[in-house]
């Protein structure tokens, strides 16, 4: 379990979030995340394959979390049994953070991640935390 401590040290501390599964429509909370996290001053670059060279949040959406370059967080709005391979790819890319969002859970993934030196949050939307914690 990641405390409050931990989540408002992440918070505080990254600047640039991949957002993995970003999608376009306005009504997916993908779209609104990215959206809200982008507002409160984080440089948010969206990954979407089929979306890939699109603009986006200021930003030109790009197909694969290695396309992002350098971010200090990555936030995967994929499913569970997704989530592994995303976490895998942040530690080889050198991420400082995974995030997974509401009712992604991977303990595999965040195990391997955090044996990396990763700080891992699961199951938990960083633009519920952000008011939450008062950020």
């Amino acid at each position: 379990m990641t405390s409050d401590a931990d989540i408002r040290d992440i918070l505080t501390s990254v600047k640039t979030i991949a957002l993995v599964g970003w999608s376009p429509k306005p009504d997916r909370p993908s779209h609104r995340v990215a959206d809200y996290l982008k507002r409160k001053g984080y440089r948010v670059i969206p990954v979407n394959p089929g979306q890939a060279g699109q603009e986006a949040l200021g930003e030109t959406v790009v197909a694969t979390l290695a396309e992002a370059g350098p971010v200090d967080m990555v936030d995967i709005f994929r499913r569970s049994e997704e989530a592994g391979a995303v976490a895998d790819e942040a530690v080889r890319l050198g991420a400082k953070v995974v995030w997974m969002q509401l009712g992604v859970v991977d303990e595999a993934a965040a195990s391997r991640a955090r044996g990396a030196g990763l700080q891992v949050v699961m199951n938990r939307c960083p633009a519920i935390e952000i008011p939450r914690l008062g950020l």
